[in-house]
Parts: C-alpha cells; sequence; structure tokens
C-alpha cells in the first residue's frame, strides 16, 4: 500500500513539475532581460546620433535595461542597416532609422537587405521640415519670385546638396518637379561645403533641414524662403509654408524613427511601440526634438509600415522620372 501510495504521490509531483516548465521558460525568456543595442548609422554629432541618445535614455529607465547607442556608419547609411536586417529578431538589435532608408532602397543600388521584408517598422518617432534657402544676392523676395527666376532660365540656377541621392538631392527634384523649373545640381560631400559656396555666390539654392541651416539664418548669411512642412515652424514661425508661398500642397519632411529584424516577437513588438510613444509625451524629448525643429509623430508600426512603403514608391518614381544616375 505504502509503494503504491510512494509511486502515485511522485506522478503527481513529476506531473506538477511538468506543468511550470512552459511558465519557467516563459519567465526565463521573459524581455528585456539584457541591454538592447540601439544603431545609428551614421556618425556622431549629427541630430540622428543627438536625438537617439535621449531616446535611449528615456528607454533605459523604462524598460530596465541599458539601451546601448552604437555608430554604425557608411554607404550612406547602408551598413548600420544591414547589421540590424541580419541581427536576430529578438528585440536586443534595434535600428534608429530616418529618411535615408528610403532614398536608398529607392536608389537601384543592389542592397544587401530588402527595406520592406528584412525590417520590422516598430514605430514613427518624429519629423522636421526642409528649408527652401537662397543666398543674399538671389533676386527674390520670396518663393513665388523664385520659381519665376529658375523658369525663365532654365538650368541657370546652381543647387548644392550633401550628395546624389541624398534627401537634399532628391528633395529638391521633387520641389523642382511640382514647381516646373529645372535647375543645376552641385553635389558636395556634406551640407556645409554646399552652405559656404551659397554664401560665396556660386550658388543660388540648397534646401537643408530647418534645424540644420537656423544658426545662418539668425546671423543673415542667407535667406529662408519658405518651410516644406504642413504647418510652420515655431522654430521659425516668419518663415511661410512652401504650400502658402506658391507650390500648393507641397510637403516633404525628414523623419526619426525605429525599425527592428523581420519577425520580431509580437508581444516585443507591442512594449517597444508602446514605450517608444510614451517617450514623445516626455518634456526633455519634446524639448531635444524642438531643438531639431523637429514634431512629435507618434503611431502604430502599421502606419510607420505604411509611411516606409509610401516613401519607397515617391522616390522611386521620382529617380526614375528624372533619369537620376545614383552610383
Amino acid at each position: 500500500m505504502n509503494s503504491k501510495n510512494n509511486i502515485q504521490r511522485r506522478t503527481v509531483l513529476a506531473a506538477g513539475a511538468s506543468a511550470l516548465l512552459p511558465l519557467q521558460a516563459h519567465a526565463q525568456a521573459a524581455w528585456p532581460n539584457r541591454p538592447i543595442r540601439l544603431i545609428v548609422p551614421f556618425a556622431p554629432g549629427g541630430s540622428n546620433d543627438i536625438l537617439s541618445r535621449v531616446l535611449g535614455a528615456k528607454l533605459s529607465t523604462r524598460l530596465g535595461q541599458t539601451v546601448v547607442i552604437e555608430n554604425k556608419a557608411g554607404g550612406g547609411g547602408t551598413l548600420g542597416t544591414e547589421f540590424v536586417a541580419k541581427s536576430a529578431p529578438d528585440g536586443y538589435t534595434l535600428l534608429f532609422a530616418s529618411t535615408s532608408v528610403t532614398t536608398n532602397a529607392a536608389s537601384g543600388k543592389k542592397l544587401p537587405y530588402d527595406l520592406l521584408k528584412d525590417l520590422q517598422p516598430i514605430g514613427l518617432m518624429a519629423a522636421t521640415p526642409f528649408a527652401v534657402v537662397v543666398g543674399n544676392d538671389v533676386k527674390a523676395n520670396n518663393l513665388a519670385e523664385f520659381v519665376a527666376l529658375a523658369r525663365a532660365k532654365p538650368k541657370s540656377v546652381n543647387y548644392g546638396t550633401a550628395g546624389i541621392g541624398g534627401i537634399n538631392h532628391l528633395g529638391t527634384e521633387l520641389m523642382s518637379s511640382a514647381a516646373k523649373i529645372e535647375m543645376t545640381h552641385i553635389p558636395y560631400k556634406g551640407i556645409g561645403p554646399a552652405f559656404t559656396d551659397l554664401m560665396g555666390g556660386s550658388l543660388q539654392m540648397t534646401l537643408p533641414t530647418l534645424a540644420s541651416v537656423l544658426p545662418q539664418l539668425r546671423g543673415g548669411k542667407m535667406r529662408a524662403l519658405a518651410v516644406t512642412s504642413a504647418q510652420r515652424s515655431p522654430l521659425a514661425p516668419e518663415i511661410p509654408t512652401a504650400s502658402e508661398a506658391g507650390l500648393p500642397g507641397f510637403r516633404l519632411e525628414a523623419w526619426f524613427g525605429l525599425l527592428g529584424p523581420a519577425n520580431m516577437p509580437p508581444a516585443v513588438l507591442k512594449r517597444l511601440n508602446e514605450e517608444l510613444n510614451w517617450t514623445l509625451t516626455q518634456p526633455d524629448m519634446k524639448e531635444a526634438l524642438t531643438r531639431e525643429a523637429a514634431a512629435t509623430m507618434p503611431g502604430t508600426p502599421e502606419e510607420f509600415a505604411s509611411l516606409l512603403r509610401s516613401e519607397v514608391a515617391r522616390w522611386t518614381k521620382l529617380i526614375s522620372e528624372k533619369n537620376i544616375q545614383i552610383d
């Protein structure tokens, strides 16, 4: 009898232990249980780097794990993007993405990843406008006058950008199409040298982000004819929107958001999106974004995925129509 009871007791204990195994495994696999890497695909110092560090600090507090910022620059952002695309989809390697991921995807260059298949949108963070900027010697007091000037003498206006295929280049070509004008592209290795030549008079126009050109504007070294957002920027409310200034409906913004490798666990994706949206309500994050002339853009992974698809389609169409050759 005792032997039979012992056997039954061992059977019950074994069954109970087996039932606990899934719970124990779930506890061991709770996310996050180690540091998270946030990859910035550009060198330190720019808007991507600055904002990623503010975001990383906020997420570290919320998630209870350190978010380590790693700059992996190269290939116009493609090296860092590839690194994340090929990482394990476990929520421990994320990408601080910006508009460049879509211009790269549309460039026609052979990339070692597929943006729309190999990366998972987590959430959009913010968007910042560009400014239509001209040199002080350009005889145009507003955007309509500048368009008339460029239309009167096709290709006589030189515009500078940070390089072929970048957002400054493609954005200016998009604006040219909307305005029905033709200008001559002068690419540089960075927007700084373009500013120098704009002030020197060999360039007439450039399209930088508003935040990057504000010091020069406030110093009177060049003039902004319009911003490309839907609304005027709180940082420079005196500058009209392009839509107000003569290009109805024209809108172009640089954006920032979070991506991860495709096939992340749904629970991890949901948590990351919720925490990202929470950070956008915090005063210090809002302050950091304001310094970059950026407005918060909370939303869902699905909304961010839709933006990515539409952006890739827009740039692909433009590159084809303009026959833009990107090395």
